[in-house]
């Protein structure tokens, strides 16, 4: 039998998120008019009632007030119906007190998964990796993370890179290796002479160069 080559569609950083509409545990929801002014995380999981899923999901969370602290919206996804998720999101919070509370997405047709690109053959064709993507209010597809399925994600790390997005179109700088909240930020490379007069003559908490200057934020 001749072997079918199966690719799915993979969103880039940049484009608009793909719509779609789907039952969740918090009901019906359509990404185009969800959460408006408001950022998204939107996160898919291989399957309910497994280890490290549980462990990730508990993550989120838990963490919930920061999340919301960034003016952001939480979205989950598996490929496992609603009353699965139910079931799931009941047994954890039976069992560990941690409450699910946040729309995931019963992805059984998997529409969504394939929309984001979140089935990879290699990885597995019934199960979504672990995915996550960063939308901002305007729906554009900020930034991506893809984990395979036997390696749970870092929520320190979810939430500094949800920051510094915000923080850089706030105040309109670039995030050095390993930014966090507090830290000296870029100032933007000069683009005209002008520019670069500036960057040499200014007065910078950090100086490499005219091209490598880093100031503190005066929030």
């Amino acid at each position: 039998m001749e072997e079918t080559n199966v690719t799915y569609q993979m969103p880039r950083i940049g484009d608009t998120a793909p719509d779609f509409e789907a039952v969740t545990t918090k009901g019906k929801i359509k990404l185009s008019e969800y959460a408006k002014d408001k950022w998204i995380v939107l996160f898919s999981h291989p399957a309910d009632f497994t280890p490290v899923c549980t462990t990730e999901m508990s993550g989120f969370a838990q963490r919930r007030a920061e999340f919301d602290a960034l003016n952001t919206e939480l979205i989950g996804l598996s490929i496992d119906s609603v009353f699965s998720h139910l079931a799931w999101v009941n047994n954890v919070r039976e069992n560990t007190g941690v409450y699910f509370d946040f729309p995931i997405i019963a992805d059984i047709d998997m529409n969504v998964s394939k929309l984001y690109g979140m089935l990879q053959p290699n990885e597995s064709t019934t199960h979504a990796v672990r995915a996550v993507f960063f939308i901002d209010p305007s729906k554009k597809i900020r930034l991506i993370m893809y984990y395979p399925l036997n390696v749970g994600r870092n929520m320190d790390e979810i939430l500094r890179v949800l920051n510094a997005l915000q923080t850089s179109d706030k105040y309109g700088v670039a995030m050095p290796l390993n930014w966090k909240e507090g830290d000296n930020v870029i100032v933007p490379p000069p683009t005209n002479l002008d520019e670069m007069q500036e960057r040499i003559d200014g007065d910078y908490e950090e100086k490499v160069d005219f091209y490598l200057v880093k100031k503190k934020l005066n929030n």
